[in-house]
């Protein structure tokens, strides 16, 4: 068998890989993670069971798959949003991360959707992989811009309620002590919450929950994101 035949092979391969995560995104924007189901894939593609098991042994297995390119995407918009802003200016990092992120969702609410929303009925993620490795390149890259905003921001932390590292999931710690490890355990819940804040107004977005009552959901998004820069003292 030749290079050029292989390599014919693998595109093919690829590319039906790609039309069955397509297939999986639109079965669920159309009935919600639970009717992602890959004979239901093999129907609309015209494959067997059989054959569409050979690409994706299982149910979960797709769903791993989606996760991690889903998450990876998501992550290498705000990556890049974020590193087009000088370092020297943490809060119009934060900022940028934050627009690029919702852009992001408004763009792929299936994609949101499965890693932000309702989870999948029965789905066990695996304990590595690369859906977990791209939950934790979007956690450091959280924990990073707070790093950054932590000389200023850590002063106006508040002092009555003390977090220590056991409060936290322990591969998370590992994780971010390694990469941070000058960070104290309060900036760890900072960046928690710095998430929640990012994200709670795209979620009511994303879910249709906030535009019917406002006209332009950005300006709130913007305003609130602003507000957070602020409460860092930045």
């Amino acid at each position: 068998m030749t290079e050029q035949t292989m390599s014919r092979r693998d595109r093919l391969r690829a590319q039906t890989s790609a039309e069955i995560k397509a297939i999986a995104l639109k079965l669920m924007a159309g009935g919600g993670p639970d009717a992602i189901s890959l004979r239901a894939i093999a129907r609309e593609m015209g494959m067997t069971a059989g054959a569409i098991y050979s690409y994706f042994p299982t149910r979960d297995d797709l769903i791993t798959t989606l996760i991690g390119d889903v998450y990876t995407s998501a992550v290498d918009a705000a990556e890049s949003a974020r590193d087009a802003i000088p370092s020297n200016d943490p809060g119009g990092r934060i900022l940028a991360w934050a627009q690029s992120m919702r852009e992001w969702a408004l763009a792929n609410p299936e994609g949101f959707r499965l890693i932000y929303g309702d989870p999948v009925a029965g789905y066990q993620p695996p304990n590595d992989g690369p859906s977990k490795a791209a939950g934790l390149r979007a956690c450091t890259g959280l924990t990073d811009l707070v790093a950054a905003a932590w000389p200023t921001a850590g002063l106006l932390q508040r002092d009555d309620r003390t977090y220590v590292w056991d409060d936290f999931d322990p591969d998370l710690v590992a994780h971010v002590r390694e990469l941070f490890p000058d960070l104290p355990p309060v900036a760890l819940a900072l960046t928690l919450r710095v998430w929640g804040r990012m994200h709670g107004l795209m979620a009511l977005e994303i879910y249709g929950h906030l535009r019917p009552l406002i006209h332009d959901p950005a300006t709130v998004y913007r305003d609130e994101m602003r507000d957070l820069v602020a409460s860092l003292g930045l």
